[in-house]
């Protein structure tokens, strides 16, 4: 049983993650220095005989004009999601947060609770009385994290909702992923679809050549990144983020976080950063070129990450965010049809879940500071 939360060190939590298989990287204490803006804690849940048994990072927002903070944990903690008694994990962590100023908490199961295998994904893409996934019988089902939002629901626990169609402020509740346990390059890439492997082909045939990059390639990717920003209208982070970002990961596990480039006869066409714990991936943040586009370097910039990801013993790339959408109509439908031609599936997490300990601020930053609180909870996008 535990029996209490409390703050623990940047070591003892660094070493409590590496006995897992593995944690989000938003759970790991490097983010925290990564995220400047907001205030941190590392907690760690301790049995009754004194053992740390889960650990997460906290990230603190600070009201405008109050003491009183939004406690955030993205994509964490992480705890026994599977317990069939939540509240003796959760009720220690409001109990300390509430005594640390917050007005409300936010945490981010990932528990999986439904997956669907590209064949399904496809099918449904294909069929016209089909607009969501979520409308599709998955390929699988979690029960033990069902009965985990049913433990949030009755404890009090607000799921937060998916009004921007699954991109709603936070973290994404629907991820893609590409499975990698038991399999080999050439099975990984028998599984990609036919226009994938032609692109593959195609960016190896006109010579694109992808490299691993340093700290001085970030002006490069930078730059590929503001005219990506530009053409797909979404507000870029400024190089000095990234520059952060890689130093303060590298310094807790150098192998933490890496910059890919893909040049086509010296030309910059593609960059993308890497982000791994414990035996899993992430694609984090890509960029490209229009110029060129028709060399693939996008492919092939994926290809080595989900062969470098292979190589270093990952049982799961994580290519992050789509929605639930499989309407030919919303424009989200490219994105799902692009990572699903990798051969991986779509995954539907426990998600975000609000705990509100006073009402009235929760109230007004939920909705009078709604268009604020997007800003403040963009962590990675």
């Amino acid at each position: 049983m535990v029996s209490r939360v409390r703050a623990i060190t940047t070591s003892e939590h660094v070493a409590f993650n590496a006995t897992r298989p593995s944690v989000s990287f938003l759970q790991t204490p490097a983010w925290a220095g990564v995220k400047t803006e907001w205030g941190s804690e590392s907690l760690g849940w301790f049995d009754d005989h004194d053992r740390l048994v889960g650990a997460g990072l906290v990230l603190y927002r600070r009201l405008p004009r109050t003491n009183r903070s939004l406690a955030y944990l993205p994509e964490g903690p992480s705890i026994d999601w599977a317990s069939d008694d939540l509240a003796s994990w959760l009720d220690p962590l409001v109990r300390h947060l509430r005594s640390a100023g917050a007005f409300a908490v936010r945490i981010g199961g990932l528990a999986v609770t439904r997956t669907w295998s590209a064949p399904t994904i496809k099918a449904a893409i294909a069929d016209p009385t089909i607009s969501r996934l979520s409308d599709v019988p998955p390929d699988s089902q979690n029960d033990a994290a069902h009965r985990a939002g049913a433990q949030l629901l009755r404890l009090g626990w607000r799921p937060r909702n998916d009004d921007d169609g699954g991109f709603s402020v936070g973290q994404p509740r629907w991820i893609f992923q590409l499975p990698l346990a038991g399999k080999d390059e050439a099975q990984l890439l028998r599984g990609m679809n036919q226009l994938w492997r032609r692109n593959l082909k195609k960016a190896a045939k006109a010579g694109v050549v992808v490299t691993e990059g340093g700290v001085e390639d970030l002006p490069d990717f930078h730059r590929i990144y503001l005219e990506t920003a530009a053409r797909d209208g979404f507000t870029p982070r400024p190089l000095s983020y990234f520059q952060l970002m890689i130093e303060v990961l590298l310094a807790e596990d150098k192998d933490r976080i890496r910059l890919y480039l893909a040049h086509h006869e010296g030309d910059l066409v593609a960059a993308t950063t890497w982000v791994r714990v414990g035996d899993h991936a992430w694609y984090s943040f890509g960029a490209s070129t229009t110029a060129k586009r028709d060399v693939r370097g996008s492919n092939a910039v994926q290809w080595r990450m989900i062969t470098d990801a292979l190589a270093a013993g990952c049982t799961v790339y994580n290519l992050r965010g789509i929605t639930d959408t499989v309407d030919e109509n919303d424009p989200h439908l490219g994105l799902i049809q692009f990572k699903v031609g990798t051969g991986g599936e779509a995954v539907e997490y426990l998600g975000e879940w609000d705990l509100p300990l006073n009402r009235l601020l929760y109230k007004a930053f939920d909705f009078s500071l709604s268009r604020r609180g997007r800003r403040l909870l963009r962590l990675v996008r």
